[in-house]
C-alpha cells in the first residue's frame, strides 16, 4: 500500500530550519509518530506531494522552501492589541502577556490563531500573528512507518482515529472538523462541524 488519497499514513521525522545542517525544531520517533489522513488538506500540500507513493519502510528527505511551507513573514500580521486583551476577571495576567509567550485567541470571525507577545508599549501589546515557522524553508528527514486504509468513519469525520479514540492535535482540536469528545468511556471520535 502507498501513501495516496484517503489511506491512513504514519511517518517519523526530524524537521530543521533552513536546510540539512539547521538547527533541529521538531523530532517525532516511533512512540509519536505523525498519522494523518492523506490528501485532506489537514497538511501542507507540498510536504504531502513529497510523501506521495511512498511505501511502508521507505525513507525521504526533501526541502521546502519557505513559500510552499508557511511563506514569508507578513509584516500585517504584526499587530497591537489593547492591554485590556489581557484582562482575567478584571485583571491583568502578567503570566499571559509576557514577552515570548504564545496567546491563543480568536479573529473577528472566530478564527483560532496564536499570537505572541513581542513587546508591551505601555498601553498596547505588540503581538506577532504570523506562524512561527514563517519566513524558513524547512528540511525533512525521515521515514514512513505505515500505510493503511482509512476506515468508514475515518473518511467520513476526515481525520485519523486512535485505537483509543480520536486522534486529535494537542490542543484537543481535530483540525478543521472542531473538537473531540470521548463519548463515555467508548472509544470513538465526537467532532463538532
Amino acid at each position: 500500500m502507498i501513501a495516496e488519497k484517503n489511506n491512513v499514513v504514519s511517518i517519523v521525522y526530524e524537521l530543521r530550519t533552513g536546510s540539512k545542517e539547521g538547527e533541529v525544531v521538531e523530532s517525532l520517533t516511533n512512540e509519536n509518530p505523525l498519522t494523518f489522513l492523506f490528501g485532506t488538506g489537514g497538511l501542507l500540500p507540498k510536504f504531502e506531494e513529497h510523501l506521495s507513493g511512498l511505501k511502508s519502510g521507505e525513507n525521504f528527505e526533501f526541502l521546502l522552501n519557505s513559500e510552499d511551507a508557511y511563506g514569508p513573514v507578513v509584516e500585517n500580521a504584526i499587530v497591537h492589541v489593547p492591554r485590556s486583551v489581557f484582562e482575567v476577571d478584571g485583571k491583568i495576567d502578567e503570566n499571559l502577556m509576557k514577552i515570548g509567550s504564545m496567546v491563543p485567541m480568536m479573529d473577528a470571525e472566530g478564527r483560532r490563531l496564536n499570537g505572541k507577545v513581542m513587546a508591551i508599549e505601555g498601553d498596547a501589546v505588540q503581538m506577532d500573528f504570523n506562524h512561527p515557522m514563517a519566513g524558513n524553508d524547512l528540511f525533512f528527514k525521515g521515514e514512513v512507518c505505515e500505510v493503511r486504509e482509512a476506515t468508514a468513519e475515518e473518511l467520513s469525520h476526515g481525520h485519523t482515529h486512535a485505537e483509543d479514540g480520536c486522534s486529535c492535535g494537542s490542543d484537543g482540536s481535530c483540525e478543521a472538523q472542531g473538537s473531540c469528545n470521548d463519548d463515555g468511556g467508548q472509544g470513538g471520535c465526537s467532532c463538532a462541524s
